[in-house]
């Protein structure tokens, strides 16, 4: 996207979405029965291509202590701290937390413990990644987040028929040289515990994925040099980075949700049941792609029969006034495009954005993951599609962008540039306005074949504040 382009969209903004309804159970969230988990472990246990994880792994893990540094300036400044307060309740349970350390916290009062966990005077966290953080305490070890996506890939993601596993992970430009510090002290102990053979992949945010910062009245921001200020386009600006990595399937997860290994079957029986799935629904895609390049002509029972399938599995409605003579080669089109599965959990008051059934700008419809500020919840008839919502998204993606002819496809062409976002941020104390690329499974996967299936909420356990640590499913107390 260029810079004029990028002006541009600060000055019209970005458009909402035209929704047609919440993904449910009734339409667009598939709910699977017995059977059809038993076959999709089948597949998935028989398949034989690569499949590799991707984990976009965070920058510093600042907004994780956001009570703890407004506590810490709060006694600071001589104010006392609440103990019903998010920090309060840390401040008590500090020795429940798997870096609690008695050598560094011992005799340390509230203000010390603070400074303690966040500063460069101890454990440095609000500085560091979340990959980085000791997430889970265990009789003989600890662990970090990094750590558990370690032992989760390693009981699905191992490559048939070999003892490699395939893991890719983004990170911060400023904190590879500690991922790769971790990797090489714990990369041993975990393949003999496995039985593997680890191939880590790190990558950074390409610097052309940048955006560039505008002021208030939307002329570009300068920096003291003059020079203006261009921020990372968000995890949207990872699509470049997912493109680059190579396998025949491509498991996305966030680095914060993990669980403890006692709890794990679920997570990885769940994840093998979502990769079967995917490749069931890519097997009857190419099919049909091979019989539509044996037709001579076009047949118009085959082109029924894939309108239909396109409508039951993926949602995608052709458009009303699509010209008939142009209906086989709207449908090939359709069909040959990546594909996901996108596990969705009931909706119990987490965060995250939700699926919906949208049309896109040529008429059709499709599946579609949405953030808050892709609905205009002004609009009383939206609100009401949003208040029906029954899912929502936990980041829980498998993807393939290998088409049917065993070539790859660029996934930058699969795009929706209009879905943007634009925020509020600040630079050294003055205000901006900010802009991101499309999210990486919000607009950066707009134009893939999208299939939203339920899962359960045991597979989706988010560390967003401290406090979720304490939760059963990372904490044994």
């Amino acid at each position: 996207m260029t810079i004029e382009q990028q002006l541009e969209n600060y000055k019209k903004g970005f458009p909402y979405l035209k929704v047609i309804s919440a993904a449910t159970p009734a339409r667009g969230i598939l709910v699977l029965n017995e059977d059809d988990k038993k076959k999709a472990l089948e597949v998935c246990n028989a398949f034989q291509g690569s499949i590799v994880k991707f984990v976009p792994a965070s920058g510093a893990a600042s907004r994780m202590f956001k009570d703890l540094f407004e506590a810490k300036d709060a006694l600071e400044a001589g104010n006392e701290v609440s103990a019903d307060s998010p920090a309060g309740k840390f401040l008590a349970n500090v020795e429940k937390f798997p870096f609690y350390c008695p050598e560094k916290f011992a005799g340390k009062d509230s203000k010390g413990v603070l400074e303690v966990v966040l500063t460069d005077k101890g454990l440095n966290y609000g500085a560091k990644p979340k990959g980085q953080l000791l997430f889970h305490s265990y009789p003989e070890e600890v662990r970090t987040a990094f750590e558990e996506h370690l032992v989760e890939g390693a009981m699905y993601a191992k490559t048939q028929g070999s003892d490699v596993v395939k893991m890719h992970f983004t990170v911060s430009l400023e904190h590879m040289e500690g991922f790769v510090t971790l990797l090489d002290s714990v990369k041993a102990k975990y393949e003999e515990r496995f039985g593997c053979q680890y191939q880590i992949a790190f990558s950074t945010q390409k610097a052309e994925t940048d955006m560039i910062a505008v002021n208030e009245d939307n002329t570009p921001f300068l920096k003291e040099d003059g020079q203006p200020l261009f921020r990372p386009g968000g995890h949207g600006a990872l699509l470049s980075n997912l493109n680059d990595t190579v396998g025949d399937v491509v498991v996305v997860k966030n680095i914060d949700n993990v669980v403890k290994e006692g709890l794990i079957d679920e997570t990885v029986n769940w994840k093998k049941i979502l990769i079967g799935t995917l490749l069931g629904v890519q097997g009857k895609v190419f099919e049909y792609l091979r019989k539509m390049d044996e037709c001579q002509g076009c047949c118009n029972d085959l082109c029924d029969e894939i309108e239909k399938f396109l409508d039951d599995t993926f949602c995608v409605k052709l458009p009303a006034d699509l010209p008939a003579e142009k209906r086989c080669e709207y449908l090939r089109g359709k069909l040959n495009r990546p594909v996901r599965v996108c596990g969705m959990v009931k909706n119990e008051g987490e965060p995250g954005g939700g699926p919906y059934v949208v049309y896109d700008s040529d008429g059709s419809t499709s599946l579609q993951i949405l953030e808050g500020a892709q609905l205009n919840t002004k609009d009383a008839a939206v609100e009401a599609l949003v208040k029906e919502a029954t899912h929502f998204n936990p980041v829980d993606l498998v993807c393939s962008y290998v088409d049917y002819k065993g070539g790859k496809f660029d996934l930058s062409q699969y795009t929706d540039p209009a879905t943007g976002f634009i925020s509020s941020k600040s630079y050294q104390g003055r205000k901006l306005k900010a802009q991101e690329l499309p999210g990486l499974w919000n607009g950066s996967m707009s134009n893939w074949n999208t299939l939203f299936v339920e899962v359960p909420l045991i597979t989706f356990n988010p560390v967003k504040t401290v406090l979720d640590l304490l939760r059963k499913e990372h904490c044994s107390e």
